[in-house]
């Protein structure tokens, strides 16, 4: 009996993270890679590992996370998209199912992420279709433009280890940051990070402080000496984990899924 060769299918994924402990599989708790991992077994009949682009943390959103498996199944990519869409959980949605190109790696083969950070600035609640749970809520008036001007120290390749959660392993705290955009539509305030890579709550640790400088507490300076400090205690709050979703995932020319609105 002979074996197909192994085929890598590219997902691309969006969900709701409220009711999910992050993406990571973890015993005794729901999470997405575990949803999707059920679902994709039952469809395709083998078992194999879905593997995400990123480690989204509980309370975390997504409409672009990406996502790669590694099977035999000789089902056409759309026959999969439908079959398995159709039966993940309503807060899951499977945007796309295709064959990857051969190596191609969710994580690995990345080049760059897109995170959005979204503030509802406003003394209301945000209670309109939901948005209090895709929102940080912050009651007091924010300086857009104090925030644009503190944000710029942090792009380029810099040492975070100020915007590092303390007792986080890893190699290294040096991250390249590409471009950070901030916006306002009504009362919603959204900051757009681009970067090759984050650290652990790297981006709300950063929008935290970037808060802290909106609401006049801190001149938009002192992003500069945080950054400079390497001491996780000179920066900001984290911000809660509500207001931050996955954007996209950049991939190679051959690879690249996503959308830039």
């Amino acid at each position: 009996m002979t074996t197909n060769p192994a085929r890598t299918l590219r997902l691309v994924l969006a969900y709701d993270g409220t009711d999910f402990h992050g993406w990571q599989r973890q015993a005794g708790v729901r999470t997405v890679q575990e949803e999707v991992e059920v679902v994709a077994r039952r469809v395709i009949g083998e078992p194999l590992h879905v593997v995400g682009a990123s480690r989204t943390d509980a309370g975390v959103h997504a409409r672009g996370q990406t996502a790669h498996i590694r099977c035999q199944s000789t089902i056409p990519a759309w026959n999969l998209q439908r079959a398995i869409g159709d039966r993940l959980p309503p807060d899951v949605g499977l945007l796309h199912v295709g064959d990857a190109p051969p190596g191609f790696d969710a994580i690995r083969s990345a080049r760059g992420k897109r995170y959005r950070y979204s503030i509802w600035n406003a003394t209301r609640r945000p209670v309109s279709q939901l948005a209090g749970r895709y929102h940080w809520h912050v009651r007091y008036p924010l300086d857009a433009d104090a925030i644009r001007r503190a944000a710029r120290p942090l792009i380029g390749t810099h040492d975070f280890t100020s915007f590092a959660t303390t007792g986080s392993p890893r190699e290294s705290n040096v991250r390249t940051v590409q471009r950070i955009a901030v916006a306002t539509r009504g009362p919603e305030l959204q900051i757009d990070v681009f970067g090759t890579g984050f650290l652990y709550n790297q981006v709300r640790n950063m929008v935290g402080t970037l808060i802290e400088i909106g609401r006049g507490h801190w001149a938009p300076e002192r992003t500069a000496e945080i950054l400079a400090a390497r001491d996780r205690r000179a920066a900001g709050p984290t911000a809660p984990p509500e207001g931050l979703c996955l954007a996209w995932v950049a991939y190679p020319p051959d690879a690249e899924i996503g959308d830039d609105t």
